[in-house]
């Protein structure tokens, strides 16, 4: 590998690194699973997943590369999802384990609902191109950049900030490295001097415990994947109670999937979405039936990856190296050798630029749409806060009381509705904002409907996939699009406002409303609108910017 693949191979690495540390943590001290289950068979499980998914997405960046002639493309990044792991584990798993007191049963719930979210992202394959097709820049992008600040960047920042001393230096050298181009004597990988310095830090500063890796030592046991399909099947045979989560879930799956493929695409690479869709599906399915309950999938950052100077090999290099370390059981002594907040300052890194992306890579004009695409996981991460921090005080919501709630500040309805099914939710209030800037008020009377349909039977703001699921909401998405088809009635009659519209723009083009115009679905848009900023003007690592 180049300088610049080492490089984004070591963070991309540290990334999946502490995914995995998390998820380790979560099945034994969360769902009660013995650590040698974990580490013989969830953690070689999901060494499987890494090695062929990389590896599938490093032949896929050298297909890329043959067909454009281009040595600049960076490989689509792939590992645990990380809004999953928690899902998995508390709303799937946690509930069994408290009510059957059986952590085996729990498991087999959550390997069933892994299965159900891979199969309902392989349908996905054939309908996500279509609505990515019709779907605007903004709002793909604004939905990723609500994910990558709230899920991907909030929990690393507490992290870092718990120990800042150790931190705050870590994240120094990642932005230096990465965002200057500045180079490390003997062209050491900047994630790896980051990751020595944050441990060096650590240790003389008395965070870490000598204690602790005398025991995770004795921890350590080599586990080879087997097939699991008996746990599977049995939990197959209470599927229904699943299938409220799994649905919306997998859904959110490929739109999510959909929005990443839309940010490489931005940045340069453009892959085919349902290449991209069916090796998700694919993974989280075999995953399930090797006995890991924590679906894979397409990573939030490729721009950053890209712009640290990654191209085809830093993927697949990560992968092998985190799947050798599934097989040979050294997580449970990573964890005790390297300080969390030395890890995570990578994942605070992803979250601003995928944050920044979203407003570079659309129309200057569109940034009110990539707003109000955050926000629904802006207050589906809000709502989850406030629902840890009353379960971990014995209590509810429904407990405590809205009008107690309402007393203290606390807005819970409104966010905890705004957040449910929140990567659809951006999609669809993106969509709106985005054609009603561009006067396109037909369409954006269609978003809306769609907003309504997906509210009535509980894909968004409802708690649980339904028919009537929540009628009022998909009332005002419905009145919400009638004004948006009366505004489109008024269009012969130019208010004072239109002498100041932006001559830049046109209403009705595709390229304003930043869709993806294409003759293969599965392809990105071609070259933005002339309005549109670079994602990243400057090079990192020296190396050329696709």
């Amino acid at each position: 590998m180049d300088p610049g693949d080492t490089n984004a191979a070591f963070g991309l690495g540290f990334n999946i690194l502490v995914n995995v540390l998390t998820l380790t943590g979560l099945m034994i001290g969360v769902v009660g699973v013995p650590a040698d289950d974990v580490l013989g068979t969830v953690l070689p499980a999901l060494g499987v997943a890494l090695v062929l998914g990389n590896g599938y997405y490093t032949f896929l960046a050298r297909r890329l590369a043959r067909r454009d002639g281009r040595t600049d493309v960076t490989a689509l990044p792939y590992g645990p999802s990380v809004p999953h792991m928690f899902i998995v584990v508390f709303v799937i798993m946690l509930p069994v384990y408290l009510t059957s007191g059986d952590a085996v049963r729990a498991w087999e719930a959550g390997l069933a609902w892994a299965f159900v979210i891979g199969v309902i992202v392989l349908i996905g394959a054939f309908v996500g191109p279509l609505i990515r097709r019709f779907t605007p820049r903004a709002a793909l992008l604004g939905t990723l950049a609500g994910i990558s600040l709230t899920f991907i960047s909030m929990r690393p920042a507490a992290q870092m900030w718990d120990a800042a001393w150790i931190g705050l230096p870590v994240l120094a050298v990642i932005l230096i490295g990465f965002l200057t181009g500045i180079r490390l004597p003997g062209n050491i990988p900047i994630g790896l001097a980051a990751l020595l310095l944050g441990t060096a830090i650590g240790w003389i500063g008395g965070y870490m415990s000598v204690p602790d890796v005398g025991a995770a030592v004795s921890d350590i046991a080599v586990g080879l994947p087997d097939l699991r399909l008996d746990m599977l099947a049995s939990g197959l045979r209470d599927l229904a109670p699943l299938l409220a989560t799994a649905i919306p879930l997998g859904v959110y799956n490929f739109t999510e999937a959909m929005s990443n493929v839309e940010s490489a695409a931005a940045a340069g690479d453009a892959y085919d979405l349902r290449s991209v869709l069916l090796a998700d599906g694919a993974g989280a399915v075999i995953g399930s039936a090797l006995g890991s309950p924590f679906p894979p999938a397409v990573y939030i950052g490729h721009p950053g990856w890209k712009d640290a100077g990654g191209r085809i090999g830093y993927s697949l290099a990560s992968g092998v190296v985190v799947a050798a370390l599934c097989f040979l059981g050294l997580f449970g002594l990573l964890s005790a050798l390297l300080p969390l907040p030395a890890i995570v300052p990578i994942l605070l890194y992803i979250g601003l630029l995928i944050g920044a992306q979203a407003f570079q890579a659309v129309p200057r004009i569109h940034a009110a749409a990539v707003v109000i695409a955050v926000l629904p996981n802006l207050a589906s991460w809000a709502a989850g806060l406030i629902d840890n921090s009353l379960a971990a005080a014995g209590t509810t919501a429904d407990q405590v009381g809205q009008e107690a709630l309402g007393n203290a500040g606390v807005v819970y309805d409104g966010l905890n509705t705004l957040g449910q099914g929140a990567v659809l939710a951006g999609l669809v209030l993106g969509a709106v904002v985005t054609f009603v800037i561009d006067r396109r008020f037909l369409a954006a009377g269609i978003a809306a409907a769609t907003g309504a349909a997906l509210s009535f039977v509980g894909l968004v703001h409802a708690p649980e996939v339904a028919w009537a699921a929540n009628p009022q909401v998909a009332l005002g998405y419905l009145l919400m699009g009638a004004v948006c088809v009366a505004a489109g009635a008024l269009r012969g009659h130019p208010s004072p406002a239109d002498a100041g519209a932006p001559a830049e723009t046109p209403a009705d083009t595709p390229a304003a409303a930043g869709v993806a115009q294409v003759d293969d679905p599965g392809h990105a848009p071609g070259p933005p609108a002339a309005d549109v900023e670079p994602v990243l003007d400057r090079p990192a690592g020296g190396t050329e910017r696709g």
